[in-house]
Order: C-alpha cells, then structure tokens, then sequence
C-alpha cells in the first residue's frame, strides 16, 4: 500500500476548496454528518473574523466607521426584510427586478445565497425546536445554534424542493451558487474606494486598508447580531402564544435586529410581513417595508390576522398583575 494522503481525503479537499468559488460545484453528500464540520471550506469565514481585528492597527477614522455603520443596518434589514421576510415567507409582492436587487443586497451580508438561507429557514418552521431542528437551542445547546449548525457538512447543501418557488429564477440560482462573489467585489470596492481616498481626498483621513478592516468589521457583528436569532430567541424572554416550539419575544433582541425580537409572535403567524404584531413592540423592517410598499417598490403585504391579535390580546389580560380592591 502506498503512503501519502488518502484518495478519498484529496478529493475532500479539492471539492471544499471548491466550494469556496462555486458552493454547488461538488454535489454534497445526503450522507454527511450532520454534526462533522467542513474546517477547510469554513476557513474564509474564519478569516473574516481575524481580519475584523485588523480595526486595531488601522484605526477607526470618521469615513470608515461611518461606511462600517450603514453598511450593517443597509445589509441588516436586507437579511431581515429580504432575505427572512421576502425570500423565506413570501410576505409581500415584488417584481422580478425588485427581486433580484433584494437578493444582491441580501448576498450582500455574506451569509450564503438567497435560496440557501430561504430553504433552511422554512426547514426550521416546519420542524422548530424538534430533533432534526439544525440550529435548536434545545436539542444542541447555545453555541451549536449560534455557529456550528451551518459549518456542518450536511448543511451546506441547497435543498432545492423546498425553495422551488425561487429556484425557478436563473439569477437567483446563479447567486446561490457563486454566494461569495458579491462580498468579494464589496470588500474590492471598499477597498478602491479607500484607496482612491488616501491619494485624491486626503482630507477624508482614510486609506484602503482601514475601509476594508472596517467593513469586514461590519460583516463579522452582523453575523452574530443575526445569529442571536437562533441561539437566544428560542431561550431569553416573553411567550405570549403557546406555540410547539420554544420562541420568544424579547425587546432587546428586536432592537439590534430591526425586529427580529418579536420571535414568539413570528412562529404563531409566520406569514405576515410584520414580527411586531402590536403598536408598542417597535419593528423597523415592518417600518421600512411600509415606506417600500408606499414609493411601489413592493405590494401586497400580508397582514397580522385579526384573530391573531385578539387571542394576543387575551393572552396578555390573562397575564398581566391584577390591581389589588381598594379597602372600603
């Protein structure tokens, strides 16, 4: 038997590094771990978060900070009001072009491709908090549904059937497949734009590097701001509605998420483009759905049931402290 690396290892290799440039260039295997995590194809991920502590050498000035900033709530609500609202729950109308910007801008964020997040997201409705949950708090623990689920083998597959409705659209498709091609062309752009900066407006006090360290910066607290999701709201706060699964509505969680807090609220009625189902609970991507559908960039927006409410209406008397009889 000859020595060296297995026959079977290399070609692991080559079809992780692969999957860097064409996430479906080597067909994933119905047969991997649900649980085995892919180190090599994750390693650009992980580089991300080493380079976010590039901020440390290259300072924080104004242009950058500020870019760094608009660029988490721009990709912020394209993940929330896009990618989760749009593309995973279909809660309002668009055109075909509308689409397609949504979906760049979604892609955007670095957090795979649209059919990707929109095929897992409705596998986690379908089965929330159960054993083949992929990113339960419950069954995994913390850290598990707050990274791991998504490093795993098994898990980088697109699955197709359940995102047919969208698997239709070439573009669409054509995004999945090369997901890291639009953050790389952001990072070159944030790039060229520092540099470009640092020669021909040096009043500005940026250069290449400090746009780039900041915007990856950018990327890596998005990341995790949206993970939360997964990893807390199914733990820390309020359940209004028995639901099957452990969903929580939590203010503070809607408050870094544009929304996404209202979780407890979401799973009772998935289907509505608003999380925050009463006036109190502030929702800015059902906010900022609302000024899209006014200028006609979309339509149709499915509304919070009246039956819905009401029983959260009820919900909420029976929970809240009774006043005590004044004495006679």
């Amino acid at each position: 038997m000859s020595a060296g690396v297995p026959e079977s290892a290399k070609r692991g290799t080559w079809a992780s590094v692969a999957r860097w440039f064409d996430g479906w260039a080597v067909a994933e295997s119905r047969r991997d771990s649900a649980e085995k995590v892919d180190w090599l194809r994750i390693t650009p991920f992980l580089l991300l978060h080493v380079a976010a502590l590039g901020t440390i050498f290259t300072g924080a000035g104004f242009v950058a900070v500020g870019t760094a900033i608009g660029l988490y709530f721009v990709r912020l609500f394209a993940i929330t009001g896009f990618y989760h609202r749009y593309f995973s729950h279909r809660a309002y109308k668009t055109n075909r072009f509308w689409q397609f910007v949504f979906a760049i801008l979604g892609n955007a964020a670095a957090q795979r491709g649209p059919l990707w997040w929109a095929a897992h997201h409705r596998f986690h409705h379908k089965h929330a908090d159960e054993t083949v949950d992929r990113h339960s708090p419950r069954q995994r623990g913390f850290w598990w549904s707050h990274t791991g689920w998504f490093t795993a083998r098994s898990n980088f597959r697109t699955d197709l059937e359940s995102v047919r409705d969208l698997a239709k659209y070439p573009e669409l498709v054509f995004l999945d497949r090369f997901a890291g091609l639009v953050p790389a062309l952001l990072f070159a752009a944030l790039y060229g734009v520092g540099f470009w900066a640092e020669h021909s407006a040096p009043h500005l006090r940026t250069n290449g590097l400090q746009m780039l360290t900041w915007g990856i910066l950018s990327t890596v607290v998005l990341y995790h701001v949206t993970y939360t999701i997964n990893s807390l709201a199914h733990v820390y706060g309020n359940r209004r509605y028995q639901t099957t699964d452990d969903s929580r509505n939590n203010l503070w969680l809607a408050l870094l998420t544009l929304g996404e807090g209202w979780h407890n609220n979401h799973h009772r009625y998935q289907a509505s483009a608003r999380n925050g189902f009463f006036a109190r609970e502030i929702d800015v991507t059902w906010y900022a759905l609302k000024l899209l559908e006014r200028i006609g960039v979309i339509r149709d927006l499915v509304p919070v049931p009246e039956s819905v409410l009401a029983e959260g209406r009820a919900a909420d008397a029976a929970s809240a402290p009774r006043s005590s009889s004044p004495m006679s």
